[in-house]
């Protein structure tokens, strides 16, 4: 019987993530990457909104994982392949599981019924009305016909040449950070209570 609501979820889900897309595509007459952003840009903010609304810490952690990949999608519609790929190297493969691991070593899977952060629902709910409000209207007051019609593409052996040469200290000093966070994660999970 369960695995009967899970169908029944997908299918919800799979429909509230692909109407925009469809709409994007007959309705407007978008092209077929116009329809791709928009159905990316609903799965991400459906797993955004799944991030902070759910009470099982490991499910808003997957949920993170779907966010941080559908804004990789975004980037390879628009252009950017090397920004796509730091995006799924750097948060997806580095924060996000260690974020995960973090949870699987330190906290109790399940949260209690209303935590630290869900007190100030209310001021964060006001704040994001305001920020929705500003983008609508930054994106209505923006000429889009002056707007590049095609995607811009990135120059990547460019980019990956200046990154390389340029910041390779700054990468090694963010990998060595990584590394030392993971460590000292490891050493709280694994410390006894008593110390």
């Amino acid at each position: 019987m369960r695995a009967w609501l899970y169908l029944i979820a997908a299918a919800i889900a799979g429909a509230i993530i692909t109407t925009p897309a469809l709409i994007v595509l007959i309705l407007m007459g978008g092209s077929f990457n116009d329809a791709l952003v928009a159905g990316l840009a609903t799965l991400m903010l459906a797993s955004g909104i799944a991030v902070v609304s759910m009470r099982d810490i490991i499910r808003c952690g997957l949920a993170m994982i779907v966010c941080f990949l559908a804004l990789a999608g975004i980037y390879v519609t628009l252009g950017a392949p090397m920004v796509a790929a730091a995006q799924v190297l750097v948060y997806i493969g580095a924060i996000s599981v260690l974020i995960l691991f973090a949870i699987m070593l330190t906290a109790d899977k399940s949260g209690a019924g209303r935590l630290t952060f869900q007190t100030q629902a209310a001021p964060a709910a006001i704040a994001a009305i305001v920020v929705f409000v500003l983008v609508g209207i930054g994106a209505y007051s923006t000429d889009w016909v002056n707007v590049a019609t095609s995607p811009m593409r990135v120059a990547t052996v460019a980019l990956a040449r200046l990154l390389f040469d340029n910041y390779v200290l700054a990468l090694e000093a963010v990998s060595v950070l990584l590394l030392a966070a993971v460590v000292g994660g490891v050493f709280l999970a694994k410390r006894e209570g008593g110390e």
